[in-house]
């Protein structure tokens, strides 16, 4: 799932194109600019936040002939990054193919943008994302992270809980959290022998690491830290069945 910044200075370009592409199921998000230096300004703020930050950018669709800076213009500065967002130039010019792929654009489209074209480039972004984003090895007893451009391996003891949200999951340790591209429920089924339990459609958590247990009004908590979560009926005889066995044991 890709996370888009669209950049266009003329804003019913930049409209059709963001619809276009936020119609595409592999596009998680898409966002636009109106100009090279807001782009850059964002962008700035996505690498220094880390590849995990839920306003991460992975690609840039990007105008050629701009105010200012043009396209070409943010494709040189980007180069300098250690790990910049992939590039697909749309623009209305042919002349500019070759420099485009010189500086490693992944696609260079041309307006008037057609579905099916824009389709295809968001399909090469996708290949090529797969390769630089290899899965995740969940049998393994630390997890790959990103954290400012750079991968950490965390180690599976330390996750006190993982948060479910959508086809990703967000696992909290003592002092952070890190976005994984992995659903809850694969989480789920791989680190059952880690000891992880789910408690809720929202949580899955590590059961050593559960405080407390809080009956309330019939409903039931757990309580991990200065975190408070809610355990659904369909888990709760589950979840106080293994607590028990855990405290007897």
């Amino acid at each position: 799932m890709l996370r888009v910044l669209a950049v266009d200075d003329e804003e019913p370009a930049l409209a059709e194109l963001l619809y276009l592409l936020r119609a595409d199921p592999r596009v998680r998000a898409a966002e636009g600019a109106t100009d090279a230096n807001e782009a850059l300004r964002r962008i700035g703020r996505a690498l220094d936040a880390g590849g995990d930050d839920a306003n991460a950018i992975d690609v840039l669709f990007l105008d050629i002939q701009m105010a200012g800076l043009t396209g070409l213009d943010v494709a040189r500065l980007l180069a300098g990054f250690a790990r910049p967002p992939m590039i697909v130039f749309v623009t209305a010019h042919e002349d500019f193919a070759v420099q485009a792929f010189d500086l490693k654009a992944v696609d260079y489209v041309l307006k008037p943008v057609r579905r099916e074209r824009l389709a295809e480039a968001v399909r090469r972004v996708a290949e090529q994302a797969a390769v630089a984003r290899p899965a995740v090895d969940l049998s393994a007893d630390r997890i790959p992270v990103e954290l400012g451009g750079v991968t950490r391996l965390v180690a599976v003891a330390d996750i006190a809980y993982a948060e479910a949200q959508g086809d990703y999951a967000r696992l909290h340790t003592a002092d952070a959290s890190h976005l994984v591209r992995v659903p809850l429920t694969t989480l789920e089924e791989r680190w059952q022998p880690y000891g992880f339990v789910r408690i809720h459609r929202s949580h899955l958590v590590a059961l050593h690491r559960i405080d407390e247990l809080r009956l309330d009004g019939g409903g039931m908590s757990v309580r991990i830290g200065d975190a408070e979560l809610a355990v659904s009926r369909r888990h709760a005889s589950r979840v106080r069945e293994l607590l028990m066995r855990r405290a007897g044991g």
